[in-house]
């Protein structure tokens, strides 16, 4: 489980082998055993001690902004596995499989999305459902294009985005498309979000970034040493590139809570140039992100649980690295 800590004042501490969430009169005791990982969204207190269990438990602490941008995390000191691997990111970085690896996960995000306007077009009527689909179709082609490239990453890094960012304001066109009237939005928009929409997804966003830099890091790979995305200062690159084919997670969650007629205006605080989650909208959300993430899918050919499949993947790179 995840242990998400997002009341202000709240204090974590160390209880033999339990952590212990107290807040105001109330505490909380969970066994290390039960925990994979806690975020901390909020202003809180840490012990020591209970850093300490954490550590001792592979247990990683993630802090998010009121963004649900991830602005730290404590973790163990050790290599996730052989620097070998991180060597090898950086030969392949110039090379043809460079490109390909590239290709692999923007045509993994461009299927995904592919996958779920032709989902959303099913329960719709004619009208709405064909518009989806012709939208299906133009990211379709997108996808062909990209399976067409050749060369290094060098050289086609400019066509690899200008796609990708082809398809995603198709896309992002068409989710809008299906939104509660008062809900729909114009395009994608970040820190601070502009509509409510945004807002929501912009926090799964940032949860997601925070599991795949962890996969990452158990992998042994560099999330600093990217392909798609260039190198900059403490720039996470690899990150940025990986969490491409992941980000469908969040856009189910958001999505479905919306056409599901969970999501209020009272979960929103307006501010300078947008609209943030507040307290009760990112209980509301994070609840349901845990548990879209903790359902299992059928991936490459084994049963997991959507979450797993992040680490799963980041494995399954590193391993393809050192063959």
């Amino acid at each position: 489980m995840q242990l998400v800590i997002n009341s202000y004042g709240a204090y974590l501490k160390k209880s033999g082998d339990c952590f212990a969430i107290k807040n105001e009169d109330k505490v909380v005791e969970v066994s290390c055993r039960k925990v994979d990982s806690i975020m901390i969204t909020t202003s809180a207190y840490l012990s020591t001690d209970a850093l300490k269990l954490a550590m001792d438990n592979n247990i990683d602490i993630i802090f998010l902004d009121q963004f649900g941008d991830p602005f730290g995390r404590v973790w163990h000191s050790k290599l996730g596995s052989t620097t070998m691997i991180r060597r090898r990111q950086l030969e392949i970085s110039g090379q043809d499989k460079g490109l390909e690896l590239a290709k692999k996960w923007v045509i993994g995000k461009t299927d995904n999305q592919i996958d779920f306007l032709e989902r959303l077009a099913k329960p719709r009527e004619e009208e709405k459902a064909e518009k989806l689909k012709r939208a299906a179709g133009s990211l379709k082609d997108i996808r062909s294009k990209l399976a067409g490239l050749s060369g290094t990453i060098e050289e086609k890094r400019g066509t690899v985005m200008g796609l990708e960012g082809t398809a995603g304001r198709i896309y992002f066109q068409m989710l809008s498309g299906v939104m509660p009237e008062r809900f729909k939005f114009d395009g994608r928009s970040r820190s601070p979000a502009k509509d409510e929409f945004n807002a929501m997804l912009n926090y799964c966003y940032g949860i997601l970034y925070s599991l795949v830099e962890k996969g990452c890091i158990i992998a042994g790979l560099d999330p600093y040493i990217g392909f798609v995305h260039t190198d900059n200062y403490n720039k996470k690159s690899l990150v940025f590139d990986l969490i491409e084919p992941f980000r469908i997670y969040g856009e189910e969650t958001v999505v479905y809570l919306f056409s599901g007629r969970k999501v209020k205006v009272e979960f929103f605080d307006s501010l300078k140039g947008g609209v943030t989650l507040n307290k009760e909208g990112k209980a509301v959300l994070i609840e349901a992100f845990n548990k879209h993430m903790d359902e299992g899918i059928r991936y490459r050919g084994r049963n997991i649980q959507r979450r797993n499949t992040i680490q799963f993947e980041c494995h399954r790179i590193a391993n393809g690295l050192i063959k």
